[in-house]
């Protein structure tokens, strides 16, 4: 495997900590009526949601070259 086959699992494993933060935040907003920290959260959990999807995608085109 080389830097370039490890840079989908890495966007997937970054993205999936992203996700989870965003969605402690959202939650501590939700617990202290704080909107502004609700929003974040959901940001934060959509970048990290966009990062894995990411990260799936590399995976799928280094198995596809791979193939041929």
């Amino acid at each position: 495997m080389t830097d370039h086959d490890n840079d989908g699992l890495e966007n997937r494993i970054k993205g999936g900590a992203k996700q989870v933060k965003g969605r402690v935040r959202n939650a501590i907003g939700g617990v202290t009526g704080d909107t502004s920290e609700q929003l974040k959260g959901k940001a934060q959990e959509l970048k990290g949601k966009a990062q894995s999807e990411l990260g799936k995608a590399q995976q799928n085109l280094d198995d596809a070259d791979r193939k041929h």
